[in-house]
């Protein structure tokens, strides 16, 4: 038994992942406002690609082999309420309070109120990189804070988000092995993206299964990428529809507030909004080659030509590994419509609770348009709801927040919410 085990092992898809100085060097020339933390590039507030690269980067310290994943609403306030049906396992119905933390923000820089693209904060900010399905989640769960994050830096990876990073990277190593790519170009940095999920799709229509999945797509005249967490083939053969699943970390044994319920599932309909795009061969090449100033005759780097051969083709240029994306996606099938929501306790990784939902297809371009009014310039940042302000008390920017200052520096947390510490906010 041991032995077939380990011949398995050696035959675990393989998928390459920058190596330290090369991910720096990208994200320096992405865009001024990455910075690193502990000698770890860290995007703002996108923990998708926070996760997967930081995992990568953590690996790749400890070993000479890691593991590559080479594995519309216009008003003030946004659509938020969801009613599909949920089957939600309750392990504790333990309290907790807010903790608050103090902040060192002093004064927020003056900025004129965004009137088009060319100053928007998609422009500013995503240009070269893609807006990530994160990006779109942190500006459901509060379009200030997102405000706040890039104008005056991303949000502090706290504890518990380290936890969840570390959590998902041990998932990923059970299925995947990283090595190490040195990229040299931004056309190397994105081809080694679409080898990825091509070697991942491989895993998941031989296997079942595959984990840490990178996704590039168009949708809503936007470039979106993220990182889906989980994607499982049904056991049954009549069958084929991938199920795409999200695992979140919790500090606390018990649930998260509905809000966050929320934004998690907002999260796995971005994913399979993107999945099922792709599958209807909807990825303008020449699109994103313009977009993202790529030169799709560029000859790639010899770490990416040997994982495309190890991947059953030959690719010498961006283009080849394009068409080759392409072609992968028509091979497969629309994402399920139930999608799964699943929550640990990051002490002993026992599962706290699912929630299983269907997907929404309007509800979700609702969200998704309202939030890109914000990343557009079409609308302003606004402050979360009312009725949500318990979230004040662990914003690091709550001191210069009108929704913070204007109920003089207290929040009071409401029903299930109170249930909510810092560190549980990590969306991880």
């Amino acid at each position: 038994m041991k032995v077939e085990q380990k011949a398995k092992q050696s035959e675990t898809p393989k998928r390459g992942v920058l190596n330290d100085q090369d991910s720096s060097n990208m994200a320096e020339a992405c865009t001024s406002e990455d910075h690193n933390h502990n000698h770890i590039p860290i995007e703002i507030v996108s923990d998708d690609e926070m996760a997967f690269i930081e995992a990568a980067l953590a690996f790749a310290s400890t070993r000479s082999f890691s593991a590559i994943r080479s594995s519309s609403s216009s008003s003030s306030s946004p659509p938020h309420f969801h009613s599909n049906a949920l089957s939600v396992t309750l392990v504790s119905n333990a309290k907790r309070r807010l903790s608050s933390g103090s902040s060192d923000i002093e004064d927020l820089p003056a900025h004129k109120k965004k009137s088009n693209l060319f100053d928007s904060f998609l422009r500013r900010f995503r240009k070269k990189r893609g807006l990530s399905v994160t990006d779109l989640t942190a500006t459901e769960w509060c379009p200030k804070q997102m405000e706040f994050s890039l104008l005056l830096g991303r949000r502090k990876v706290n504890q518990a988000m380290r936890a969840g990073i570390a959590r998902h990277a041990k998932l990923e190593e059970e299925v995947i092995k990283r090595v190490e790519v040195k990229v040299k170009s931004q056309e190397d940095r994105w081809a080694l993206k679409f080898l990825n999920f091509i070697n991942g799709v491989n895993q998941l229509l031989f296997e079942g299964l595959t984990r840490e999945l990178p996704i590039i797509g168009f949708a809503e005249d936007i470039w979106m990428v993220g990182v889906i967490d989980e994607i499982r083939m049904p056991l049954t053969e009549n069958h084929h529809n991938p199920i795409l699943i999200d695992t979140k970390t919790r500090a606390r044994d018990t649930l998260p507030a509905e809000p966050q319920r929320r934004n998690g599932r907002l999260q796995l309909m971005c994913y399979k909004y993107l999945w099922d795009n792709l599958v209807a061969d909807d990825f303008p090449s020449e699109k994103f080659f313009t977009y993202f100033g790529l030169n799709p005759q560029y000859n790639l780097c010899q770490d990416l030509k040997v994982i495309s051969s190890d991947s059953g083709f030959s690719a010498s240029t961006l283009d080849d590994v394009v068409r080759y994306y392409r072609n992968t996606c028509r091979m497969l099938a629309p994402a399920h419509d139930q999608l799964l929501l699943r929550y640990e306790y990051q002490k002993d990784h026992s599962l706290l609770g699912e929630d299983k939902f269907a997907y929404d297809s309007v509800w979700v371009k609702n969200q998704i348009h309202y939030c890109l009014e914000f990343w557009l310039g079409e609308r302003e940042a606004t402050c979360t709801p009312e009725e949500e302000r318990w979230k004040c008390g662990f914003c690091q920017f709550k001191t210069v927040c009108p929704a913070y200052t204007d109920s003089k520096g207290a929040v009071s947390p409401k029903s299930n919410d109170s249930n909510i510490k810092e560190g549980d906010i990590s969306k991880c």
